[in-house]
């Protein structure tokens, strides 16, 4: 992919940032206040917002900001969301520009880049929404969401690239979101 990331055609996927588990994630607070980022400039724009929730009665639910925008989120035991039922359904052709955060990078977020990617789906792994209890297992999921053909971006990047414009009607509402 080298087209820019497109509003019109997008949708977020936040994958497992549950509550239990952000107290041991590396960086955990920049994690969820960019995913947090996402979402909110997502619903700006109208853009559907997948979340998931690994072994919900384990690890209990996602960050309660995160999961109030989300439209739906389904609760998986699957490590790849892409296992679960319902979770493709959700994922429209029109809206096939996949937006990716959420921990841990290197499980069930990777897993879920590559069962995607093995669909044919495009991805883009949002690097400084993703995190992992190791930077280095994080690190290592990167380069092999990479090598899989998932294209790595900033929060920043989505953000105004969705945008496009500073004359956009919204851009002034997103950027409230970036300071």
């Amino acid at each position: 992919m080298t087209s820019l990331c497109d509003a019109s055609r997008a949708t977020l996927i936040i994958v497992d940032l549950q509550e239990r588990l952000m107290p041991a994630i590396h960086e955990s607070a920049q994690v969820v206040a960019n995913a947090l980022r996402l979402a909110r400039t997502a619903k700006l724009l109208e853009i559907p917002i997948v979340g998931t929730a690994q072994n919900p009665a384990g690890l209990g639910p996602n960050v309660a900001d995160v999961h109030a925008l989300c439209d739906i989120v389904i609760g998986k035991m699957d490590f790849d969301a892409c296992a679960e039922a319902g979770f493709l359904e959700q994922l429209h052709e029109t809206r096939g520009d996949l937006i990716v955060a959420g921990c841990e990078a290197h499980v069930c977020v990777l897993q879920t880049v590559l069962g995607l990617r093995r669909h044919g789906r495009a991805v883009r792994l949002v690097a400084d929404a993703i995190g992992s209890r190791v930077p280095y297992n994080k690190q290592m999921a990167l380069e092999r969401a990479k090598a899989a053909g998932a294209e790595l971006v900033t929060t920043e990047m989505v953000l105004f690239e969705w945008m496009r414009t500073a004359s956009h009607p919204r851009f002034k509402d997103m950027l409230k979101l970036v300071r």
